[in-house]
């Protein structure tokens, strides 16, 4: 595994982060199976975990906090949002100063942490991040709970406006190949010293129609997800499938190998529950991707070529 610091904040993070969150978190996973796996991360050198209060119905957070309980969990990055929470079934929204001081508190707790390394604002409007709200956040800070500050958001017009405010020390971006048009917002972002993370790497598994590989309950819910709430990215997925036929390197290893080389890229998140895939990704630290391959994926992204 290689490491990359996190802009300015003085912390480093793996290449590979292990996301938290979807199918891991929830009831119907294994606790024990979802235990392994960030066990089997940590052996595998991942530094960087990334969860919310909102994800799997709350579930994910104290999930994760279950499963670092014993371990050293000093040389890790755990990161967490707040903003948004679980509300019966649903996700609700609530930017105000006191609902996101009692949200972090309570990820520590649930997390088992006396300080959060990273707290991110879970996909704020330009609107909600009030002054009152960045002052609540530096007292945080100030008061020795967090360390970094972020923003986690798929909307540019968030990221570039973050990019200019100094209260945030990281930004969280939908960044894979089905994402070019975000290079210009991470290269700003992290001129200006932020540490840029990149959320949905593996674009989930929609490239060459990957997420239609049915091979137990759970991927019939990966699949619903895809095809229901996002199946524009389905469809342009299907122009990657080459990537699935590479010589000397898996489709996931080929699509964090084009994430990870953007050097402005601190590293890339994804999320498993299986093992084999965690083993594939972690691998994929390091990997590099031959000329020709980037450019069949530049070809892609510009739409020159289908198929």
């Amino acid at each position: 595994m290689l490491y990359r610091p996190l802009g300015r904040t003085g912390l480093t993070v793996s290449e590979i982060g292990f996301g938290a969150a979807s199918w891991w978190g929830k009831p119907q996973f294994s606790e024990a199976a979802a235990e392994r796996l960030v066990h089997a991360a940590i052996d595998g050198g991942v530094t960087f975990f990334d969860t919310g209060a909102s994800y799997c119905g709350g579930h994910a957070e104290p999930r994760l906090g279950r499963a670092l309980k014993g371990r050293d969990a000093s040389s890790l990055v755990i990161a967490s949002k707040a903003g948004t929470f679980a509300a019966g079934g649903r996700i609700g929204r609530d930017f105000s100063p006191t609902a996101v001081v009692a949200s972090a508190e309570r990820s520590l707790r649930n997390l088992g942490l006396e300080v959060l390394p990273l707290l991110q604002l879970h996909g704020p409007a330009i609107a909600e991040l009030t002054d009152d709200l960045r002052a609540a956040l530096a007292g945080l800070k100030a008061r020795g709970l967090v360390r970094a500050l972020g923003v986690n958001s798929f909307d540019p017009a968030v990221i570039a406006h973050v990019t200019r405010l100094p209260d945030f020390d990281v930004v969280m971006v939908d960044y894979n190949v089905l994402r070019p048009e975000r290079e210009p917002l991470i290269a700003e972002a992290a001129a200006a010293g932020k540490g840029v993370l990149a959320g949905m790497a593996l674009a989930m598994g929609h490239t060459g129609w990957q997420v239609a590989r049915l091979r137990a309950p759970r991927d019939l819910w990966y699949a619903a997800r895809g095809l229901l709430r996002h199946r524009r990215e389905v469809e342009q997925g299907a122009r990657f499938g080459f990537l699935n036929r590479l010589a000397g390197m898996s489709g996931p290893q080929a699509a964090l190998a084009y994430v990870l080389a953007n050097p402005n890229v601190a590293g890339a998140v994804i999320g498993t529950t299986r093992p084999a895939h965690l083993a594939e990704n972690l691998a994929a630290s390091g990997l590099a991707l031959p000329p020709a391959v980037m450019d069949r994926i530049r070809a892609r992204q510009a739409g020159r070529l289908s198929g």
